[in-house]
């Protein structure tokens, strides 16, 4: 295995790109249904989802990981590599993943289209803008709250208690002097004072919803069905009253089809919405999977963070609205990281690793490995036959590969070592094959939870038998707040927990698979027109700040006009 693989960025500018035309036509789709951005992006008409419709149907396959680390478990990179590799065995495959929101890119992530010989291209449109869909969300939610503004201002004809306005702005940029502001400050005519703030762009629920609808038509409902505040007896205001769902559709027309572009071996990939995972469902859209089922062998979409949060989301939220069942799942785990998980080793983002964490230490992995048995437990559950994608680094020893094999068959998943990163399809050709063996065995896919079981027991199931949770508990505020809930009429919408990413329990600093905790629900808030309710445990940030030198100050543009230093 190579030790040393150029940048993402070099790498990319040294493809040979085919014309998003020649993509689209591998996937049954002609010119007339793709918009041209250019010659290597596209958009495709959603009259493709009837267009394909009679098409065999693809396998699904949902790609989660273990609960992450600040090391990185290289996800994305792997959900290109499986996609690369099913060329190499000869299987069509199309990739579904979610597009990079400019916060953590110019922050702390960087780019965030996979890396190394397995990633999406061109580099720079699928990393900086694509084809504006995260400016039409953040215009249409804001639209919205000048349009609640500009109400009080009028007279407040709805009675709209000011202090209730739950609507914030977003912005995709990380910004923490933004989070908590004083709107209407000024003269009379310059608006109405109160206290607001701006969440990042991935966390509106004008996001959620574009990765949630169906159609144009159910965009345009959903939007009309967000509850923006309360008047002063409890009732709720909905964008449709204030006359903005209109407007705000007519901004997202375009941003509603999804983009097409192409691996670096050629493999189509759709990347279409960007919600947030630990706060929203952290998955692409339904549009995207309705349309990439229908295209291939294989459809292998990514689901955001670990297996308790996006891979969870993904089975009883997603798979609620589109209607299709995933056949396998892939959970990627690395040696470092579950090295991490067991709770030996202190590591900082931005300093170097323990020297440590470097050595041969099999014992290690097996301690962390508790994480991997859960996750590998997680997506059981739902009745999804899962593989483990040992994503390999060259400081890796055999003896850890086959720790985690022995972890993963112990649990009951196959497991499977590649090396996509630094081979790219060529070396994830041993977890595509696993990953068909999979799938051979028909999927007994079922939801965690029925749609007419209590909200409190809905959050209760997730958090014991998800997260290992031996309690939950509930703060006054939120046990109204659910009953407030059931009496209006929400008790079968699904449950999408906002929790910390970085443990399976409500505590980011609890590694492995923490046991005999409780978690705290302190809130619980209602997505209608996304249609969830989220519960929120623990302080949880929707505007990120940057880092002190922030991935930002390494980009410029040369003089020939290209950029530089986005990795």
């Amino acid at each position: 295995m190579a030790t040393q693989v150029p940048s993402a960025l070099e790498i990319a500018r040294s493809a040979r790109l085919k014309p998003v035309t020649d993509i689209a036509e591998t996937m049954g789709l002609s010119r007339e249904w793709l918009e041209l951005y250019g010659d290597h992006t596209a958009k495709i008409k959603l009259g493709a989802i009837q267009h394909l419709a009679a098409r065999p149907r693809a396998k699904y396959v949902v790609m989660t990981g273990i609960t992450p680390t600040p090391l990185g478990e290289g996800k994305t990179t792997t959900t290109i590599g499986l996609g690369q590799a099913f060329a190499r065995i000869g299987k069509r495959a199309t990739i579904a993943i979610r597009q990079a929101s400019m916060g953590p890119t110019f922050g702390i992530k960087g780019g965030a289209a996979g890396g190394g010989y397995s990633q999406v291209v061109p580099f720079e449109t699928v990393n900086l803008h694509l084809t504006g869909d995260f400016h039409a969300v953040t215009a249409a939610h804001n639209l919205l709250a000048a349009m609640i503004d500009n109400h009080l201002f009028h007279g407040n004809a709805l009675g709209i208690d000011p202090a209730s306005v739950t609507w914030r702005r977003v912005l995709d940029v990380n910004d923490r002097a933004l989070r908590n502001i004083v709107a209407g400050l000024g003269a009379r005519e310059d608006g109405i004072p109160r206290q607001t703030g701006f969440d990042i762009t991935a966390a509106s629920e004008v996001m959620a919803i574009l990765a949630l609808a169906t159609s144009l038509g159910d965009l345009r409902r959903r939007l009309g069905r967000v509850v923006v505040a309360y008047t002063r007896d409890g009732t709720a205001v909905t964008a449709d009253q204030l006359g903005a769902a209109g407007a705000m559709a007519v901004i997202m027309r375009d941003a509603v089809k999804p983009n097409l572009l192409q691996t670096l071996e050629q493999t189509p990939v759709l990347v279409h919405a960007g919600p947030f995972g630990n706060i929203a469902h952290g998955n692409s859209s339904v549009i995207a999977d309705m349309i990439g089922i229908h295209t291939g062998d294989f459809l292998i979409t990514e689901a955001g963070f670990g297996a308790d949060i996006g891979a969870e989301k993904f089975f009883n939220i997603k798979c609620r609205t589109s209607g299709l069942r995933p056949d396998a799942a892939v959970i990627v785990a690395t040696v470092r990281s579950l090295k991490a998980h067991s709770g030996h080793y202190r590591i900082v983002p931005g300093r170097p690793l323990p020297p440590d964490l470097l050595k041969e230490n099999p014992d290690d992995v097996q301690a962390g490995g508790a994480n991997l048995r859960k996750q590998i437990e997680n997506v059981l559950v739902h009745g999804v036959r899962p593989v483990v994608a040992i994503n390999a680094f060259p400081a890796d020893f055999p003896s850890e590969h086959d720790a985690i094999r022995d972890i993963a068959e112990a649990a009951g998943a196959d497991a499977a070592v590649c090396r996509h990163f630094a081979e790219g399809g060529r070396g994830a050709v041993e977890l595509a094959e696993a990953v068909v063996e999979a799938t051979r065995t028909p999927s007994k896919f079922q939801f965690l939870y029925p749609d007419e079981m209590p909200l409190r027991e809905k959050i209760e199931t997730i958090a014991r038998t998800i997260y290992g949770a031996a309690a939950v508990s509930f703060s006054a505020v939120a046990a109204r707040q659910l009953e407030t809930y059931e009496r209006h009429g929400l008790g079968r919408l699904p449950i999408c927990v906002a929790k910390t990413h970085l443990s399976l329990s409500g505590d980011p600093g609890l590694k492995g698979a923490p046991t005999g905790w409780t978690l705290p629900v302190r809130e619980v808030r209602a997505s209608v027109g996304a249609g969830f309710i989220y519960p929120i445990c623990g302080e949880m940030r929707t505007m990120p700040g940057l880092s002190s030198h922030p991935a930002a100050e390494r980009m410029d543009i040369d003089d020939d006009g290209n950029v530089v230093g986005l990795e």
